[in-house]
């Protein structure tokens, strides 16, 4: 099944916001209904493609014949941008001025090595794209010329498995539930679930260096990827010949995150764990977000650390998003005052045992009041909606929107006022002035991310609306010391402040990367790095 072309994931698993939630949005926020739907994909005016007859006989050849080469105008809508919220606005008014000459399906890494040579050769840039589930332009290259989307979804084999050392090497375009599929049928788990995981391949994990919301007992996907086979169109690049080595820079760091632009990932050696015998999930009310930050930083510290840790802001809790499929259920949309905990646990019935025991004498000890299971529950079975529930905002006539960052744990608490009030002034500034949630959704010993989300009403022109609102809130992000991305990533979106980052030197150096490895620049231009 393909995705949503003009929202997220499953249409059928879409639902109308209720009354009682639209009925606080226009009072709260001003939001108006919107006047018209989403243009229909067959209404939408595409342009002819413009690939060059000599690239597309490349192509074909490349690809084992034209059916492997799509110029439909419905491929190549499918394949245009990505899901930020910008990105849904752009193509629900049918505006493709970026839509892809081409979409390209290899069949594995020969033909993708095939693929990226004949693109150096006609100067076509390439786009890698797996789910398409990008929220920060990873899908969207600079300038306006012809280029391919290079889809992987053919690529979606488990090719081996070593279960001695716990070990599987996957294919890219493979699909998140797939994958844990096929491990399972083995007796193994990746234990990476971030909020795209319906959607999303294990080629964007590695790509974007995704962090799933089991992180605190997994870890991240850049912390699980052993070895990595990445083409490029000067030739192939392996890594990985151990778990650990010390020879040399670890140039799995390099590619680890790096958008497509230093190569197409082809393969991906991860380790693996049990399927757990036992997940329970459970909730924890806290007086003030300070409070509960407090008690989660002790347990990344200390131990004993949860597979599952995130911890919901005063806001959020209020209105009811830390268990998004429960909002408007009780009435009001409104839950009780505090901070919502949650807290997971998976593994085996000894291990899970202990560690919920003496993880909850910590979390009591820091204040925390135990809710039961039913709030850890019903966050387990909507883990995966909230992007739903921003379709629906996004049709009852609001703009809703995420952004997040990661810093140390002393830091947090100017990090989280500063992105706030930057929001906050400048949306209101501008006539909609929002509400600003925020959670803790990935702990560490040394810090913490921060995710935020934002509804206001659209405005007149939603885009160029929200624009400044993510300038502010980009500036502020660096100015309290933050990282530009914690696990979204960097696409063209945060590029600009991605270049701040790193610093004139560090710039320098990864460009030089590119241009050994893509002399030609077609790979994703102006994604993550700038345009020489």
């Amino acid at each position: 099944m393909d995705m949503l072309w003009s929202g997220w994931g499953d249409p059928a698993k879409a639902a109308p916001l209720p009354e009682t939630v639209t009925g606080l949005l226009r009072e709260l926020l001003g939001v108006k209904p919107r006047t018209a739907g989403p243009v229909a994909l067959e209404d939408i005016a595409v342009p002819e493609s413009r690939l060059e007859p000599a690239a597309r006989q490349a192509l074909f050849a490349a690809v084992g014949g034209e059916e492997h080469v799509r110029t439909d105008a419905e491929a190549r809508i499918r394949h245009t941008r990505g899901k930020s919220t910008p990105d849904l606005l752009r193509i629900r008014d049918g505006e493709v001025d970026d839509i892809p000459a081409a979409v390209v399906l290899p069949a594995g890494h020969d033909e993708v090595l095939a693929v990226l040579r004949a693109c150096a050769e006609h100067g076509l840039p390439v786009v890698p794209f797996g789910g398409g589930t990008s929220v920060v332009g990873g899908l969207a290259p600079a300038g306006r010329g012809a280029f391919i989307a290079l889809d992987l979804r053919r690529m979606d084999r488990l090719l081996a498995l070593d279960p001695v050392s716990r070990t599987a090497t996957l294919q890219p375009g493979l699909r998140a539930p797939r994958a844990e599929a096929l491990l399972a049928e083995h007796g193994f788990t990746l234990g990476h679930f971030p909020q795209s995981y319906e959607w999303a391949t294990i080629g964007g994990f590695a790509a974007t260096r995704s962090s799933g919301q089991a992180s605190a007992g997994y870890g991240r996907f850049d912390e699980m990827v052993l070895g990595l086979t990445v083409a490029t169109p000067e030739g192939t690049l392996d890594t990985g010949r151990a778990p650990r080595s010390a020879a040399g820079p670890d140039l799995r760091q390099l590619l680890l995150g790096s958008e497509g632009a230093f190569g197409v990932i082809t393969s991906v050696t991860v380790r693996v764990r049990p399927v757990p015998r036992t997940r329970v999930y459970e909730g924890w009310r806290f007086a003030s977000f300070e409070e509960g930050a407090a008690a989660l930083r002790r347990l990344a510290q200390d131990g004993p650390r949860p597979t599952v840790l995130r911890l919901s802001d005063e806001t959020e809790t209020l209105i009811g998003l830390a268990q998004p499929d429960a909002i408007g259920s009780d009435g009001t949309g409104l839950q009780p005052a505090g901070c919502m905990a949650i807290a997971g646990y998976e593994g085996t019935d000894e291990d899970t045992s202990y560690r919920r025991e003496r993880a909850a004498a910590v979390l009591r000890a820091c204040g925390g009041t135990p809710l039961g299971e039913e709030p850890g529950q019903r966050w387990a079975h909507g883990r995966y909606s909230a992007p739903y529930l921003r379709d629906s905002l996004l049709d009852a006539g609001a703009f809703a929107e995420t952004l997040e960052t990661a810093t140390f744990w002393s830091r947090v608490p100017e990090l989280y006022a500063s992105v706030r009030e930057a929001l906050t002034t400048t949306l209101t500034e501008a006539g909609t002035p929002p509400l600003v949630m925020c959670h803790i959704s990935h702990v560490y010993e040394n810090g913490a991310s921060l995710y935020f989300t934002v509804v206001s009403a659209q405005g007149d022109d939603p885009v160029t609306h929200w624009e400044p609102a993510k300038h502010a809130a980009n500036e502020a992000i660096l100015d309290a010391g933050g990282t530009i991305s914690h696990h979204h990533g960097v696409g063209t979106d945060h590029r600009d402040w991605y270049v701040r980052e790193a610093g004139p030197l560090g710039i320098e150096a990864l460009c030089a990367v590119k241009r050994r490895l893509d002399p030609a620049g077609v790979l994703n231009p102006g994604v993550l790095l700038p345009l020489d």
